[in-house]
């Protein structure tokens, strides 16, 4: 509360003593009384309502639970994205799946290979799943936004080489309230050396992650 200004403070202190006795007796034994009794005992009512809502507030979360992430995708995607991989995928431990957890899947067929991560995390509100989010965009640089997907998404796409064997990965990030969503795809060509197009993996990157997030739109709903 604001503290009063000097001169106001000052009035209030030096109000004469006669005019705060009959104001007390009024209160307390006037016909007052009854009155300021009662709004004393709503006013107690309506602070502890009060106090109790940001608690309620905080508890509210749009998803209290991270989905099973290795039913996220259909396997039909999963076949077209990472050919010859086991549709069920694996699911990768983790210190808490009620929050976080994680299904891959990857293959080699003939010589190209393909790796795909589906994540989830929950947060405890949006506003600290919208700061890690931002956190986690800035760390991946030269990429963009992608609309339509979840609050906010962003996708970008690298290209890496070692020992002349390119390797080409993209990054899909969704926020999604108190929700992060994160897909990662990539691949390689082992007879050629050569990494896939740069479209054919930010494409598939983009509709693994329309379809994790779906999947945790339904997890709400069910």
């Amino acid at each position: 509360m604001r503290s009063l200004s000097l001169p106001l403070a000052l009035t209030a202190r030096l109000s004469p003593v006669v005019v705060l006795a009959t104001a007390g007796w009024a209160l307390t034994s006037g016909p007052f009384a009854a009155t300021s009794a009662a709004e004393h005992k709503e006013a107690q009512k309506t602070d502890t309502q009060s106090a109790s809502a940001p608690a309620t507030a905080a508890a509210s979360k749009a998803y209290p639970t991270a989905p099973a992430p290795c039913d996220s995708l259909a396997e039909k995607t999963v076949k077209s994205l990472v050919p010859g991989a086991k549709t069920a995928g694996k699911e990768i431990p983790s210190t808490d799946s009620k929050l976080r957890r994680t299904c891959s899947w990857n293959a080699l067929k003939g010589y190209d290979y393909r790796w795909l991560d589906v994540s989830y995390e929950i947060t405890d509100s949006d506003d600290k799943a919208r700061q890690s989010y931002q956190g986690n965009v800035s760390d991946k640089s030269g990429g963009g936004d992608v609309p339509g997907l979840g609050d906010s998404a962003y996708s970008v796409v690298n290209l890496t080489t070692e020992d002349k064997q390119q390797t080409r990965e993209g990054v899909v990030m969704v926020l999604a309230s108190n929700a992060l969503v994160t897909v990662t795809y990539n691949g390689s060509d082992f007879e050629s050396r050569k990494a896939p197009s740069t479209d054919e993996i930010n494409k598939g990157a983009i509709k693994a992650a329309k379809e994790a997030v779906a999947a945790l739109e339904d997890g709400r709903k069910s």
